[in-house]
């Protein structure tokens, strides 16, 4: 049986701190991929100059006008790619050199059609610190319990193989929502146990260093989980486990907020406890996340966890309000600063 070719490919737009560590993390794989595809978006800054330093060992595409639009970026890139599977992440992100070694084997399985891998946030400050707690357990416990019911939420953006000719023909990419991930993975949901989850298989990530950004990026995946809820619908009454989960994620989620912001005018004492207990509670998942990830600062922050849950309900409240009652729907791409 011959052995499966890999493709990767890269969305960039004025990616200049970051584009080479991630071109290089793709060169250097154990595994070495067949094609590593570039896709830039009309970049202004310095990004083409960097990228054509690397010659023939990529495949650099030019776009003369920024699209404004990661997805139509990864589109068009789609088109250049001729593995067997191919494999996405993002021009601020860095594939551990054991990715493709580690994700290639559960595409042995031709039910296999997409993996997810396991995302890590670079190290930089307190924020980064919150969002690695975050990740932490998102990835270690929740996502390790959809796997085992066969309904991954999301296949992060970043951290993403898929069989090249499923993906052509039955996926795509869209370009209707503003979270493209959530997007194909609900996609592939529609095919029960189709999707692997590889722990093993690292990408580190860049997170947003500054509250502007942060609130920003939280915008942006609040309301492309909106979108994307209502453009798949149909799938609560196809997958009762998906309709289960979705219901448990949105349904408390809106329910969360009216208690923790409405809380202290109808008791301040019962919101004094409540309080109290959420945050006992945060510090004992972040001492498990520190814990895991060998990292005494993440420990150290976690009573600042507060600050970031109330950011997160206020977003996830107020996209609730524009997306699903108001239906102003929201495609306005953001891309946070970059701090290496």
């Amino acid at each position: 049986m011959n052995e499966l070719s890999f493709a990767i490919l890269i969305p960039c737009h004025n990616e200049e701190k970051t584009i080479a560590k991630c071109v290089l993390s793709c060169l250097e794989q154990t595994r070495p991929a067949k094609q590593i595809i570039v896709v830039d978006d009309g970049s202004t800054d310095n990004s083409v100059a960097i990228l054509e330093g690397f010659g023939n060992a990529i495949q650099l595409i030019r776009l003369a006008q920024n699209t404004g639009n990661k997805s139509h970026v990864q589109q068009i890139g789609l088109r250049y790619v001729d593995s067997d599977i191919f494999i996405c992440t993002d021009s601020d992100s860095i594939l551990d050199k054991h990715f493709i070694e580690r994700i290639a084997p559960h595409f042995d399985s031709k039910k296999i059609l997409a993996a997810a891998g396991y995302v890590i946030s670079l190290k930089h400050n307190w924020l980064t610190a919150l969002r690695e707690i975050d990740y932490v357990i998102g990835q270690d416990v929740y996502k390790t319990a959809q796997s085992n019911i066969s309904f991954l939420f999301v296949i992060p953006g970043c951290a993403a193989a898929f069989r090249t000719d499923y993906f052509s023909k039955i996926v795509t990419f869209d370009h209707d929502t503003l979270t493209e991930d959530l997007d194909f993975t609900y996609k592939f949901n529609g095919q029960r146990d189709s999707i692997a989850y590889e722990k093993t298989a690292l990408v580190y990530t860049q997170d947003p260093s500054d509250l502007f950004s942060y609130i920003k990026q939280m915008r942006r995946w609040y309301a492309g989980g909106w979108q994307n809820l209502i453009k798949h619908r149909r799938i609560l009454k196809e997958r009762p486990a998906a309709a289960f989960e979705l219901s448990l994620m949105y349904v408390e989620g809106l329910a969360f907020p009216a208690v923790m912001i409405g809380m202290p005018v109808v008791n301040i004492e019962l919101y004094t406890n409540l309080l109290t207990a959420y945050i006992a509670v945060t510090v004992c998942l972040a001492a498990f996340a520190a814990f895991m990830r060998r990292r005494t600062d993440m420990l150290l922050v976690a009573p600042l966890y507060i600050v970031t849950s109330y950011i997160n309900l206020y977003v996830f409240f107020e996209q609730f309000v524009k997306e699903v009652l108001l239906r102003k729907k929201n495609m306005v791409w953001f891309s946070p600063k970059r701090h290496i």
